[in-house]
């Protein structure tokens, strides 16, 4: 009788073990950043006499000098002043400086207390490779605005798994010698900083799939989220509206990622789904048969969320600024569309 009661609680814990290591194994991206996003917090906005960092964790900045300039004229034109990375024009071969010297750039900015926002200097690739050496605990204390598009959708995916909103705009490399030419995707990001109202008109679409939804604008670029999945900084879209941009990509290569999204579970309780631009698509051998817009809804055809195309934002000159993790109304029309987010 003893040896059988010991057995028996024996394989009780056994049981409870595989429940408790095992069981784990079963949820998913979206189960695993869910307690993460419950409640998001907005950084301060920007003020006169504010400070924004300017930082490079990506691709290297070779002959983009002027560029930079120009983004601190700016910044300064708009009574803000401006620090510019010690490692921002390094380089080693791809990337702007090495790992550990885009990380301490990065990290500095996060971690001073004068500084209210980090604008990166460009994407391309490379910060991915910095993610885990980031550290959020002085960040928490003092939040901040992180800028970007892009690659920079890593960051904004960690930020976002770390309780705050974050900023996807325009770049210093977007840039051009005369700002006029971008003056909506300027005025859209000074607002943003600022605080001033951010509201939408978008140009109709027959693609459009009609519908009206409140709730917070998460996401970035496809591939960037594509390559997030399985780990700590893949989010939760679960209430959310799902935007999504891409360029230089083959049209299957799209529906590769859109359905590796749908099987990690991205669209089970998403609201809403907004189309950024779609830019420089490739032309494969054999043609994938349908436009980019066809191609979106075909894949997302199960759901009935409100899905809405024309957002200018991405890899175009139009690239105007979204409060990722803030909530936004989204009413989505045949003939035009708004996104007015919440202030």
């Amino acid at each position: 009788m003893y040896i059988y009661i010991m057995t028996k609680k024996g394989i009780l814990l056994q049981v409870i073990c595989v429940f408790f290591f095992f069981g784990n194994l079963s949820l998913s991206a979206q189960n695993y950043s869910l307690k993460k996003t419950t409640t998001l917090i907005q950084p301060d906005y920007l003020k006169a006499g504010d400070t924004v960092a300017i930082v490079a964790p990506s691709g290297i900045l070779k002959n983009r000098n002027s560029e930079v300039e120009q983004a601190v004229n700016l910044l300064k034109s708009w009574n803000l002043n401006v620090v510019v990375g010690d490692h921002v024009f390094s380089k080693d071969n791809h990337f702007a400086g090495t790992d550990a010297e885009r990380c301490e750039d990065f990290q500095k900015a996060l971690d001073d207390p004068t500084i209210s926002a980090v604008w990166s200097a460009r994407g391309g690739y490379g910060t991915v490779r910095i993610l885990d050496k980031l550290d959020y605990t002085k960040f928490k204390q003092n939040p901040k605005w992180i800028i970007g598009y892009s690659d920079i959708t890593a960051l904004h995916n960690q930020v976002h798994n770390q309780g705050f909103e974050s900023l996807h705009a325009i770049m210093c490399v977007s840039l051009p010698k005369d700002l006029s030419e971008i003056k909506e995707s300027i005025a859209s990001f000074k607002d943003a900083l600022f605080g001033k109202p951010i509201a939408y008109t978008l140009k109709g679409s027959a693609y459009n799939k009609i519908g009206k939804v409140t709730a917070p604008i998460v996401g970035g670029n496809l591939t960037i989220l594509h390559t997030m999945l399985g780990s700590n900084t893949s989010i939760d879209t679960s209430g959310k509206i799902l935007f999504i941009e891409e360029i230089g990509e083959y049209k299957y290569h799209i529906d590769r990622m859109l359905q590796s999204l749908k099987r990690a579970g991205y669209f089970e309780n998403c609201k809403g789904v907004l189309v950024g631009d779609m830019s420089k698509m490739r032309k494969n051998t054999t043609l994938w048969g349908t436009s980019v817009e066809q191609l979106v809804l075909d894949a997302l055809a199960e759901y009935d969320f409100p899905i809405v195309f024309n957002m200018p934002a991405g890899h175009e000159e139009d690239n105007r600024a979204l409060i990722l993790g803030r909530n936004a109304t989204i009413t989505v029309g045949k003939e035009k569309s708004t996104v007015v987010f919440e202030n």
